[in-house]
């Protein structure tokens, strides 16, 4: 729950103690926009806050699911600067997402790294309720094999964001998200599983 405005603070909690660290993020959206309606922090800006901080090895930073409308020509092009990975959700549509976190894996390496999963990043057909929906994303399955695709790396934090039951009478979201929220638990460190 909470929106996405909440990975700020605790990234800065996470850094203080380990350094600028790696980030899976996966969402519909960068969140790296400068300013909302005069604001400098709202959700769609943690991760410009981030970098301006210094909380984040950008070498290994990596946005999954990425698309929807956008107020600019090239909405990547801050991301790619900082030297981001962008993988568009059309690069996912209709596969497996097994050979791309073996690369992230790669990636990452062996330096502390922070899961940061916005329920918006699945379409919408599965996961409704969220403030800020784009279609053409993410399959339940496709989120599952990201973060089963992080076991084995070195994280030091996660959350999953932007859930919003209030806009999905089925309950559906809130399931989603409750065991998106349980794979995360089983791929921290030490964490035995069968």
């Amino acid at each position: 729950g909470g929106d996405h405005t909440i990975t700020y603070p605790i990234l800065q909690a996470v850094a203080e103690k380990h350094g600028p660290v790696g980030l899976v993020h996966v969402d519909a959206h960068t969140d790296t926009g400068d300013r909302a309606l005069g604001e400098k922090i709202y959700h769609g800006t943690p991760f410009r806050r981030c970098v301006e901080e210094g909380l984040l090895d950008c070498s290994r930073v990596v946005q999954i699911g990425i698309r929807g409308s956008s107020y600019d020509p090239d909405p990547y092009k801050y991301c790619r600067d900082q030297g981001f990975r962008v993988v568009p959700a059309e690069e996912c549509w209709s596969k497996s997402l097994v050979p791309l976190m073996a690369e992230v894996r790669k990636q990452m390496g062996d330096k502390p790294v922070y899961i940061s999963f916005d329920i918006d990043g699945l379409d919408p057909a599965y996961a409704p309720g969220t403030g800020t929906p784009e279609i053409a994303g993410l399959t339940p399955a496709q989120a599952l094999e990201i973060i089963r695709g992080c076991k084995g790396l070195n994280i030091v934090g996660c959350d999953l964001v932007e859930v919003a039951p209030m806009y999905d009478v089925s309950g559906n979201t809130a399931l989603l998200a409750a065991n998106l929220l349980f794979e995360m638990l089983c791929v921290l460190p030490r964490v035995k599983t069968m």
